[in-house]
């Protein structure tokens, strides 16, 4: 089969941690050949997307270590190859957040005819902090608003705790823990953060929820869904002073049981992602709230790999390659006969 992998730029990514060189080193192991681009690389030639995709396939059987460093050798030679996306079995959509609309545009003409992980236009749908308003039962309290008169009364209103949460950050970035105990530091941070000195609709919208205090004690939990099914898990626990678990910022992985609670919120929530095409997520709940649907490039293999002795990046790939019923032949006029996906 041919994969290709749509990422950020290979150099800055540590293989030991990072989910896509799992996926990456599995395709690899299998026999496939394995592509590399970056959003910019995707065009138009003659009505068709093509793209500058770099074949980055190597000999099997390396450590992780020795493969990645082969890989970017690969990936750093001149000689591109020049492929029609609609030649690939399947192509992995892992670029970190913010999303790539461009990208998407180009792709989502293609979708039915490549196998994509995840569809690009249930990641337009899936991408941001609002996706988890389709399941409103399942959160904390949530605000939404560029006012500052209408973020502040929320909070005083609410009286305990709450949390910021810029829409468009990731990692933890930006994410405060504010309440009214610190009033006059309160209404000078609702206004950086909406950004009060741009006319109203430049503004940006902030995300205010109660803020759950069991996450210091307990932190939050990764769940990584493939096709609406539970891979793997593992807990995260804030560093000594902060309330974020982010791995990021500090947070430290461990070993996880899914609670029955939480097994619950995935059954719940199965229906709406696999509709829309979003067959490998990775969800973030605290004491049994969803938080977040991380569909961009959801991270944690590698960790949970560790904690549980498993390799759950296998399943990953079983789920691709079963996605792709067959590969037809090619008609005379170039054009790829439909194909049939799960």
């Amino acid at each position: 089969m041919q994969i290709a992998f749509l990422m950020d730029k290979l150099e800055g990514i540590d293989p030991v941690y990072e989910t896509t060189t799992a996926l990456m080193y599995e395709c690899n192991q299998r026999g496939h050949t394995v592509f590399f681009l970056e959003p910019h690389d995707i065009y138009v030639r003659g009505q068709q997307i093509v793209a500058r995709m770099k074949n980055v396939t190597v000999r099997p059987d390396m450590p992780l270590a020795d493969y990645w460093r082969e890989v970017i050798v690969q990936e750093q030679k001149e000689s591109l190859v020049f492929e029609t996306m609609t030649d690939l079995d399947v192509l992995f959509l892992r670029k970190d957040p913010p999303m790539d609309y461009s990208s998407i545009e180009f792709l989502a003409p293609i979708s039915e005819k490549v196998f994509m992980i995840n569809n690009p236009i249930g990641m337009v749908l899936g991408n941001s902090k609002l996706y988890t308003l389709n399941f409103p039962d399942l959160i904390p309290e949530t605000h939404i608003s560029r006012d500052p008169v209408r973020l502040r009364k929320i909070i005083d209103n609410f009286g305990g705790d709450m949390v910021i949460k810029p829409l468009g950050r990731f990692g933890g970035e930006g994410v405060i823990k504010v309440s009214t105990k610190d009033p006059e530091n309160l209404s000078s941070l609702i206004n950086y953060y909406v950004g009060t000195h741009r006319p109203y609709h430049e503004r940006e919208q902030i995300m205010v929820q109660a803020y759950i205090k069991a996450v210091k004690e307990k932190g939050d939990v990764r769940i990584l869904l493939l096709n609406g099914e539970i891979l793997g898990a593992m807990c995260r626990k804030p560093p000594e002073g902060s309330f974020r678990t982010n791995i990021k910022v500090g947070g430290k992985a461990v070993q996880h049981t899914i609670t029955p609670e939480e097994k619950e919120v995935c059954r719940r929530i199965k229906p709406q992602i696999v509709e829309n095409g979003l067959y490998f997520v990775g969800i973030d709940l605290i004491d049994g709230k969803l938080m977040e649907v991380n569909c961009l490039s959801p991270g944690g293999i590698p960790r949970i790999n560790m904690l549980n002795g498993t390799r759950i990046e296998t399943r990953v790939i079983d789920f691709a390659e079963q996605c792709v019923v067959k590969r037809p032949d090619r008609r005379k006029n170039g054009k790829a006969s439909e194909r049939r996906y799960c």
